[in-house]
């Protein structure tokens, strides 16, 4: 799923080496602003052609391409063998992971860009899918597609909501970052972050951490509302989710820098200059953080003091989040080429 699990964290369980190579490149006919998720074997993401792909992990062959309404800028949920997608023709897709055919759809009021993210009890009881729409609200679906309820806002829901401890959070373009009780629906709480929030949030140890248009970076206390930290780029908005491990907060922004943080004070650590905006959104893994940005090329950093490890010329901007599968990279581009990148033998 985006951001690697619920609370949106940005975090992967592989290794990635010092140096890799292109496996393969799968070239789509239209950009590719869909962050991959990999699961089974097997590569899905969204295509502006309309199309939601699934390729082969192993060989980059196009398995099967299902088409829906309009451009699939939102990254795909997999789920007991079924993807969840929402579409800029307004609909919340379901589709069979193994052939691609749809299931249902329900339609919402706006075009949806971000991906959605489940919520499950703990005895397995129930299951909630939860997606943020156009139409100024957050949608709640069972499995089967039958709407459990809606969450209203002032404004566009842009990003995707993250989940852990019972509740689901998310951003909107009416600037507050919205607290909701699950599986109940309940809005708890607002906290306002000053400008529109386009970005995901993530969530750790209880604190909410997103970026908004007018360049702040804020870390909220979910139970009580309280703003920890914040981390100002005046004029220079983030639209990269945070990723958020071992102690720090890295998340690329549009004044053409990796910023890392420390994530209990929100004290700024390292920055990255990265040639251009960076709207992608960073992954950690073992120490290491892989981002993409506009200047087209795909970066890979040192968690410590961002030090530049390996980089690689992809010739396209890179919008979407990087896909680490154990020492594996799967990267989409805006030109629609997306590479699945592997270690380089030794020199």
């Amino acid at each position: 799923m985006f951001r690697g699990g619920p609370a949106q964290t940005g975090q992967a369980a592989g290794s990635l080496p010092d140096a890799m190579e292109p496996l393969w490149r799968f070239p789509a006919p239209d950009a590719v602003k869909s962050s991959p998720v990999v699961a089974g074997g097997r590569v899905y993401f969204g295509c502006d052609d309309g199309n939601v792909y699934c390729l082969d992990l192993l060989t980059g062959e196009k398995l099967w391409a299902s088409p829906l309404g309009d451009a699939v800028a939102a990254s795909p949920l997999l789920r007991g063998g079924r993807l969840y997608v929402g579409c800029a023709d307004q609909h919340f897709y379901c589709l069979e992971a193994r052939s691609g055919r749809v299931l249902w759809k329900r339609k919402t009021g706006g075009q949806i860009v971000a991906a959605a993210n489940a919520w499950q009890a703990d005895d397995g009881s129930r299951e909630l899918l939860l997606v943020g729409s156009y139409d100024n609200k957050l949608h709640a679906y069972t499995p089967d597609g039958d709407e459990a309820w809606t969450v209203a806002t002032e404004n566009f829901v842009n990003g995707a909501p993250a989940v852990a401890g019972g509740q689901a959070v998310f951003g909107g373009c009416d600037g507050k970052i919205h607290v909701v009780k699950l599986p109940s629906g309940q809005q708890t709480r607002e906290i306002d972050t000053g400008a529109y929030i386009a970005a995901s949030s993530a969530l750790s140890d209880g604190r909410a951490i997103v970026g908004n248009y007018a360049g702040r970076l804020t870390c909220a206390d979910i139970r009580t509302g309280e703003i920890v930290w914040t981390y100002e780029r005046k004029e220079r908005p983030f639209f990269s989710s945070p990723a958020v491990g071992g102690g720090r907060v890295v998340v690329g922004g549009r004044d053409g820098r990796v910023h890392c943080l420390d994530e209990r004070s929100g004290g700024s650590v390292w920055t990255f200059a990265a040639g251009g905006n960076v709207d992608s959104s960073p992954v950690i893994a073992d120490g290491r953080v892989l981002v993409g940005g506009d200047a087209g090329r795909l970066f890979l950093l040192d968690l410590a003091d961002g030090r530049k490890v390996w980089s690689y010329d992809l010739g396209g901007s890179v919008s979407g989040s990087p896909a680490v599968v154990g020492n594996w990279a799967i990267v989409a581009c805006d030109d629609g080429n997306v590479y699945a990148f592997v270690p380089a033998p030794p020199q």
